[in-house]
């Protein structure tokens, strides 16, 4: 079965599916497929910072009425170092803020936007190849329910993830690579936070966060060694080990719950260059991935897709140098993103197996940023999002 769209996209997460709504309110037709069922996409549970622009991307195409009744604004976040509590002030420093609000949860708000809307969104695909993509009439070829179908465009966008195809369509991609010699071991509880905003610890036996999805469910995350099993960590030795690491000489009490999910992530750093070739554009995870400490995954496949969906339309005007410049564009603010994400990292986690020089100038930076506004107000304004029209 043949199909004709302007736009095919590859993957149905937060990026392919706000791409599809920013070109549909631009009179541009999109066919967006995902390999998985929409019940799983709905509910997997990832990302949940949405940077001060993010919110307001989501607002311009028209997704922003639940997580604006339902989201947890954050006017700031809280560093924990030494048993001390240190609040940065987002709003003080930044005039602006951010918002809790589930991945899921906006990934629901765009399917339900893009179905609402007649949108042509296609669960359950499979064996996706590319086509004729340095052509002016590249292909996407699949197949659903046991038929294989053809779609014919004008530009396909890989947003299907760092382990979907799209990415492997690059010829002689420059690959950047990090891999930390630590791991996160995250879980999900039910459990109202113990805090207003996000608390980031460090402490000697290794970093820990407090964040929430919802005002009864807990998001916490604990660092541990990459060959860690998860097998030998049974709940009370989470629970003990988070209120060992997140403890404060004023008392702290952190409230404990039922484990939904638990698992270990290792952590690392990932960029391919370009983002694009002939007329295949990659959004997201495809091509770029940091570590979580600095809140910027989602926030970065967002950015991309503003650019895409602008230089698209620019294309339909006769324009192209906005997508010729897009990789140029979009890797700025992935770097950015990238260096913000591993001073995070190095500033909070344990390091060298403990190494007393390198926790010597942890604190020494941490104390940095509890005496000095200036390197508060630095912090604040990469960890809210820095304007989309900032020139790094």
């Amino acid at each position: 079965m043949h199909i004709r769209t302007q736009v095919a996209i590859v993957g149905a997460g937060p990026a392919g599916l706000l791409l599809s709504q920013l070109l549909h309110l631009q009179g541009i037709e999109s066919v967006v497929l995902e390999r998985h069922r929409r019940s799983y996409v709905e509910q997997r549970v990832r990302a949940g910072v949405l940077e001060h622009g993010s919110e307001a991307m989501l607002r311009e195409a028209g997704a922003g009425q639940r997580m604006d009744a339902e989201g947890m604004p954050h006017k700031g976040t809280e560093l924990r170092f030494g048993h001390r509590r240190h609040r940065i002030d987002f709003v003080e420093l930044t005039d602006r803020h951010i918002t809790v609000y589930g991945q899921q949860e906006i990934v629901k708000d765009l399917i339900a936007l893009r179905l609402a809307a007649g949108g042509d969104v296609r669960f359950e695909v499979d064996d996706v190849t590319l086509h004729g993509l340095d052509t002016d009439r590249p292909a996407v070829e699949f197949v659903q329910a046991g038929e294989r179908h053809r779609i014919e465009c004008d530009f396909v966008v890989g947003a299907d993830g760092f382990h979907g195809v799209s990415r492997g369509y690059l010829p002689d991609a420059t690959v950047y690579e990090r891999h930390y010699p630590f791991a996160w071991l995250g879980i999900i509880a039910e459990a109202p936070p113990s805090s207003d905003e996000l608390i980031y610890a460090r402490h000697e036996h290794g970093f820990a966060l407090h964040s929430m999805r919802t005002p009864q469910i807990i998001r916490m995350y604990l660092q541990v060694h990459p060959s860690e099993d998860i097998a030998t960590w049974p709940d009370e030795r989470i629970w003990a080990e988070l209120q060992t690491r997140l403890a404060t000489e004023d008392g702290f009490a952190l409230t404990e719950g039922n484990l939904l999910d638990k698992h270990i992530t290792p952590m690392r750093s990932f960029v391919s260059t370009p983002m694009q070739y002939g007329r295949l554009l990659l959004a997201g995870d495809s091509a770029h991935i940091v570590p979580p400490t600095g809140a910027k995954g989602l926030n970065l496949a967002v950015n991309d897709v503003r650019l895409l969906a602008a230089a698209i339309a620019a294309h339909e005007r006769g324009d192209d140098e906005p997508l010729e410049r897009y990789s140029e564009n979009a890797l700025r603010r992935v770097w950015r993103a990238q260096d913000f994400s591993n001073f995070m990292t190095q500033l909070l986690h344990r390091l060298d197996d403990g190494n007393p020089f390198q926790a010597r100038l942890q604190l020494s930076r941490l104390e940095q940023l509890r005496r000095s506004e200036a390197a508060a107000r630095n912090l604040a304004e990469n960890y809210v999002g820095l304007p989309a029209t900032a020139d790094f």
